[in-house]
């Protein structure tokens, strides 16, 4: 089974995370945000990862760096498990409907880090939870999962529903991208050899 465990330790918060790719979805989800452990547990349950996720932040002064680093981490254990990459799908996309929203989400397990995120929120807010933190943690992971990763919700009205959409449709990708495809089974899927 691919899976990996990441600890992170900062003067702002205490991240541990353990995710497996090839699971079925079971979660142990604790950050402290309850959106975001919503979110998480989405992700989880939509990409048939196992994962456990415990969090201690400075949630007294707002909820940036806990999801910032939760999403740090979880890039971090995703590239891990992901080791030499060896016959992995690598590409993917879809569009996620989620009621009235239409979320478009493609990546490429490339290596070179790239996040286009066009999505907007008509609130600041979803509950306690500022709208904002989710392209930040869309970011972090992106950025330490070593993904080019392109998320734009087509239309939506609705801050939570936009944010859902967003949450399964990377994980319906993710998914996606890191099966094994047999044909490449043994091979890197680039021409350069690595990724």
């Amino acid at each position: 089974m691919r899976s990996a465990s990441v600890s992170r330790r900062t003067a702002e918060t205490d991240v541990a995370l353990s995710i497996a790719l090839d699971g079925t979805g079971k979660v142990e989800i604790s950050t402290g945000v309850g959106f975001l452990d919503h979110m998480l547990e989405l992700f989880a349950r939509h990409g048939h990862f196992d994962l456990t996720v415990k969090v201690t932040g400075d949630l007294h002064v707002d909820q940036h760096h806990t999801t910032e680093d939760t999403g740090i981490a979880l890039g971090q254990a995703t590239l891990k498990a992901l080791g030499d990459k060896k016959g992995i799908t690598r590409y993917a996309d879809i569009h996620l409907p989620m009621d009235e929203t239409l979320t478009r989400v493609a990546l490429d397990i490339s290596g070179r880090p790239f996040l286009v995120f066009r999505t907007a929120f008509p609130t600041e807010k979803i509950g306690v939870f500022d709208t904002e933190l989710v392209r930040e943690f869309f970011q972090a992971f992106a950025i330490q999962a070593g993904l080019t990763l392109h998320v734009e919700t087509l239309y939506g009205e609705n801050s939570h529903h936009i944010a859902e959409s967003c949450f399964k449709g990377l994980a319906r990708t993710l998914r996606q991208a890191v099966a094994l495809d047999p044909r490449e089974e043994g091979r890197v899927p680039s021409t350069k050899g690595t990724l």
